[in-house]
């Protein structure tokens, strides 16, 4: 049972870890068309939505994506190895194929392992090696 009177939390970040904050975040930002917080450097980088993140004065913002540095960084090993997947982001475009040549001229790599059966998403490394899919039409 669900009580509607007590406020819902809301997404606000998305944090990835990485061997350079500030790199990743860029690489984002290029592919999502966002910008970066001004303060943003290596060791921790944010990028701003269209319309603005989340903050006490703009509840209504929108969840946002964050990147931390980490000194061991270990590339994931997806689809399996022994550092799997530790998460995903699914980007949605119109048209995969139309979308594929600037994900990569922004870094971005076309992974092996292609599961999509009927080619409504497409699997690409980020210049971290996190995956992430393009989803829509082929």
């Amino acid at each position: 049972m669900s009580d509607d009177t007590v406020p819902k939390p809301k997404l606000d970040l998305v944090v990835l870890d990485c061997p350079d904050a500030l790199a990743l975040a860029r690489f984002y930002a290029e592919v999502l068309g966002w910008e970066t917080e001004p303060d943003s450097d290596q060791g921790w980088a944010t990028l701003v939505p269209p319309g603005g993140g989340l903050t006490p004065d703009h509840p209504d913002g929108r969840a946002t994506l964050a990147f931390q540095q980490i000194d061991d960084f270990v590339r994931p090993t997806w689809p399996g190895g022994a550092h799997p997947q530790q998460f995903h982001l699914d980007l949605w475009v119109e048209g995969i194929a139309a979308a594929e040549p600037a994900v990569l001229a922004a870094g971005a790599t076309v992974h092996d392992h292609q599961p999509s059966e009927d080619g409504g998403f497409k699997v690409y490394l980020d210049p971290a090696g996190h995956p992430f899919c393009l989803v829509g039409r082929p």
